[in-house]
């Protein structure tokens, strides 16, 4: 039997748990895994693009487990009422090849990519940041906000988003959780003061967001929307102004913020960051950039740590994803034990 964690089991999950605590501990998982990054074998994604959207899967491993993750990204989707990205995960065992744990992660996929974006910040924003603005105010908000609360003690925010809806959801659901939001009626406004900008818009176009003008000395940028080829929210006038960090350089270069530059030299990836290899922010002045476009390794982290709560919180299912054989040679005997069906007989016309 396969563990089997479904929207059921993950939202019970951070009912007992809280999103914050849970947040908090899969900021760690993420940070312990990148401090492993080489004992992992890493790829890009693998993409299939449409018109109306992309489908990908992103696999990992180190020696002991392996994991993939199917996503999609379709923002055309919400005009019919469907999300705009939805994904699952499994988890599996390296020596068996044998699946371990199957879990939903389109709400997951969100958890991990805030948990990314605080643990990022935790090493590029200057100290003692506490107001952050919020582009974009669609799936991803509140997964943000909540991840900069836990991570970096962030408790000011100021949004925007053209759509007034997603706006009014933002404010609705942000309301008692400890933060303060305030609404600003351009993007000009919200980055105004604030110490980090987190951009997360959706259109699958090469939009320009934030200029450079906006953006005062200091600052750190959380760029998540830009996330595959052809889409992007930057200035290339402000990545020419601010040092860059991405999670996977091959993977970044096509799909994130640097595609609109022809020269990747001085790109930082996280990993080096986190294991001191290389410098994050040289000082207070400095404009600093985290270009996620989300990585594997994060996913594998989030499925480690479900796996682990597994083990003390016995809130998961089990699937007979995996036939159980008694002869490991034989699996056409697991029909020959299906009883017989009877045979149909066939009506005659009255």
């Amino acid at each position: 039997m396969v563990k089997f964690f479904g929207v059921r089991e993950l939202l019970e999950l951070l009912r007992i748990l809280g999103v914050e605590e849970f947040l908090s501990n899969l900021i760690r998982y993420i940070r312990d895994d990148y401090l492993r990054w080489e004992q992992f074998e890493k790829i890009a994604r693998v993409a299939s693009h449409s018109p109306q959207g992309v489908i990908e899967l992103m696999p990992i491993c180190d020696d002991e487990l392996y994991t993939f993750k199917y996503v999609n990204g379709h923002p055309v989707n919400t005009q019919s009422r469907r999300l705009t990205v939805t994904a699952f995960g499994v988890l599996a065992d390296v020596r068996t090849g044998y699946p371990l744990l199957v879990s939903e992660m389109t709400i997951s996929t969100a958890l991990r990519t805030a948990a990314t974006s605080a643990l990022a910040a935790s090493c590029l924003a200057r100290g003692g940041s506490t107001v952050m603005a919020l582009i974009g105010l669609g799936a991803q908000a509140e997964f943000q906000a909540l991840a900069f609360k836990a991570g970096l003690g962030i408790r000011k925010l100021q949004v925007f988003d053209v759509d007034p809806a997603a706006v009014a959801k933002f404010n609705a659901n942000m309301r008692g959780l400890g933060m303060e939001v305030v609404s600003a009626g351009s993007i000009a406004e919200a980055v105004h003061g604030a110490d980090i900008v987190t951009t997360a818009t959706a259109a699958k176009r090469n939009a320009v967001i934030l200029t450079s003008d906006m953006i005062g000395p200091g600052v750190h940028i959380n760029a998540i929307g830009g996330d595959c080829p052809g889409k992007t929210e930057l200035d290339r006038d402000l990545l020419a102004r601010g040092r860059i960090f991405v999670e996977y350089l091959p993977q970044s270069r096509v799909e994130g913020e640097i595609q609109q530059l022809s020269v990747h030299s001085g790109i930082t990836e996280l990993w080096e960051v986190l294991a001191g290899k290389r410098p994050g922010r040289l000082s207070a002045a400095d404009v600093t950039i985290f270009d996620s476009v989300g990585f594997a390794i994060e996913d594998f982290s989030l499925l480690r740590y479900l796996d682990d709560l597994s083990k003390t919180m016995n809130l998961h299912r089990e699937i007979d994803l995996v036939p159980l054989l008694e002869d490991p040679k034989d699996l056409f005997g697991l029909l020959r034990a299906l009883p017989a069906s009877q045979p149909q007989r066939a009506g005659r016309a009255g």
